[in-house]
């Protein structure tokens, strides 16, 4: 369908190159459609240049879909252009004061081998994860954004000996939910990671009904999985990196 984005947006051409249609706000507000506003919280290094691994997946979809960037306010983003973060993103408050949010996708960041207390914007992360199991019917959390869902479960991540990297095979384990329904049997995804999910404690916390095991790898472990509401759906991997992102 369309993405709505501003005409003087950094990355439009290749937006264009990738056959993506999208018009300007300007244009939304005179349609009879409501798009669906899609916070993304970027906490990416180089986020800026992130962005277009997000945008791309989202510009497939068959809806209407209003990016909305959004900012931690704990977080100096040092990588990126100042003038990117000011003109572009938005705090979480500002993103939600007037206008609810119809889904949430929080990016990975390079801390996972720290301890989530000892990461000095966890606390602005969970008291955003509090209030969007609340008020956002979804929030997809990728790479270290998916083992904060699982934290917020009760469910700590551990540290690997070496870097889990490159792309892996993983089983589908569940043709019938909304997330891996329409996915093959089996299927790959790239990975670039520090830490991984205890595969006995993932099954126990499946037995005692706190989240759904949607995918499984080898070496990866338990990739894909969601609370047993749905509202909040894990990814550990980076299901959205172009072929080019890992090189």
């Amino acid at each position: 369908m369309t993405i709505i984005v501003r005409p003087d947006y950094h990355a439009l051409s290749v937006i264009e190159k990738n056959g993506i249609r999208w018009i300007p706000p300007q244009q939304a507000e005179l349609q009879d459609i409501r798009p669906l506003r899609i916070g993304i919280l970027n906490i990416m290094p180089l986020g800026e240049q992130y962005e277009f691994n997000i945008l791309h997946p989202l510009g497939l979809s068959v809806l209407q879909l209003e990016p909305v960037w959004i900012r931690l306010e704990s977080h100096h983003y040092k990588s990126w252009p100042e003038n990117h973060v000011q003109d572009v993103y938005v705090t979480y408050e500002e993103a939600t004061r007037d206008q609810h949010l119809d889904g949430l996708i929080l990016t990975g960041a390079p801390v996972e081998t720290i301890h989530f207390d000892e990461v000095h914007y966890w606390r602005e992360i969970s008291e955003i994860l509090h209030d969007a199991r609340e008020s956002i019917p979804s929030t997809l959390g990728l790479c270290w954004a998916g083992f904060a869902m699982a934290y917020m479960e009760g469910i700590d991540k551990f540290n690997y000996d070496r870097k889990l990297f490159g792309v892996f095979e993983l089983e589908n384990l569940d043709l019938s939910h909304p997330i891996t329904g329409e996915l093959d049997d089996v299927f790959w995804c790239p990975q670039s990671r520090h830490a991984g999910l205890a595969d006995d404690v993932m099954e126990s916390a499946k037995e005692a009904g706190i989240l759904k095991l949607l995918a499984y790898g080898k070496d990866p472990g338990y990739t894909i999985f969601a609370t047993n509401d749905d509202r909040f759906i894990a990814h550990t991997g980076h299901p959205e990196y172009n072929a080019t992102r890992l090189a």
